[in-house]
């Protein structure tokens, strides 16, 4: 297939790409011309303007860019957060339900924090957003592909968890305190950590984009979400480093305000019902290996 993406340079941008085009597929990138950068396709999501005549015979978009999370949220942060998603995925859908042929699926990423802090509760695709930040922006997000799904296209919104390589993304910013022996779980360590190994969720897109069956949002997640405590236990284990330091829930609420609350305090219990019922194999189902795999020790 003829695939456009954006987001292609992040960090599960560039793994994807590298896989397509190892399968034979023809990988148009979208992004933004600056010095240095040449894209298949310039675009503008601010601005609202994309290039669409070099988007001529697309047959498939996945769309994965948007404002990084991790920051502390302040009102210009969030207008940033919210603007990134909603503008970009308005662009891409209604430049989708214009093209001429249209292209026949969008893969437009989502989030699991969708979902809010929900305790052990077990959330499928059908559970209830949350009204906080996160699940309002979610739901904001998901619905600016309205006007591609309301031209015929099939779209997809992986509800993507959180993605494990020492390359990058939670685990990258973990790793420097737990390989001193400095890890730790963080406050009572209770709360639910919905992962995936980043071959896994690279696997999963390419198989979102291939699976007609499929459409409307899909947790991209590993079928065993873990507390925190779990977490730093098997990762200080991988490290064969100890992993017993406690970072105090105030501390993380003093250094990242109601971000660091709804993201490192708040916890998910995610599961990947619709790529289990759709047979997606995954590769680490377990967190052992996954983060073998990610430590680059498999």
């Amino acid at each position: 297939m003829r695939i456009a993406i954006t987001g292609a340079t992040g960090f599960v941008g560039v793994p994807l790409v590298a896989a397509l085009r190892a399968e034979g597929h023809e990988v148009v990138v979208i992004g933004r011309r600056r010095a240095g950068s040449t894209p298949d396709v310039a675009w503008d999501p601010e601005g609202g303007t994309i290039d669409r005549s070099a988007l001529a015979g697309v047959e498939a978009v996945v769309h994965l860019a948007g404002e990084p999370i991790g920051e502390r949220w302040t009102p210009a942060r969030k207008a940033a957060l919210r603007s990134s998603r909603v503008k970009g995925t308005s662009l891409i859908a209604t430049t989708m339900a214009s093209l001429s042929p249209r292209p026949r699926v969008l893969v437009s990423m989502s989030a699991v924090g969708i979902y809010g802090n929900r305790g052990d509760e077990e959330l499928t695709e059908v559970s209830r957003p949350a009204h906080d930040f996160l699940g309002e922006l979610g739901v904001a997000w998901e619905s600016a592909a309205d006007p591609a799904r309301a031209a015929g296209i099939r779209v997809v919104h992986p509800r993507l968890g959180i993605v494990l390589h020492q390359d990058g993304g939670a685990l990258a910013k973990m790793l420097p305190p737990f390989r001193l022996g400095l890890g730790g779980r963080i406050g009572d360590g209770t709360q639910y950590m919905s992962w995936i190994s980043r071959a896994d969720a690279v696997a999963a897109l390419r198989f979102l984009l291939t699976n007609d069956a499929v459409q409307g949002p899909v947790n991209v997640t590993a079928p065993a979400p873990v507390t925190n405590a779990e977490f730093t236990r098997e990762l200080g284990r991988a490290l064969h480093r100890p992993a017993v330091a406690v970072v105090p829930e105030f501390a993380i609420k003093l250094l990242f305000g109601e971000m660091g609350e709804q993201t490192v305090l708040a916890g998910q219990r995610v599961l990947p019902a619709v790529l289990q019922r759709m047979g997606f194999p995954f590769r680490h189902a377990g967190l052992p290996a996954a983060l073998r795999f990610a430590l680059g020790t498999e």
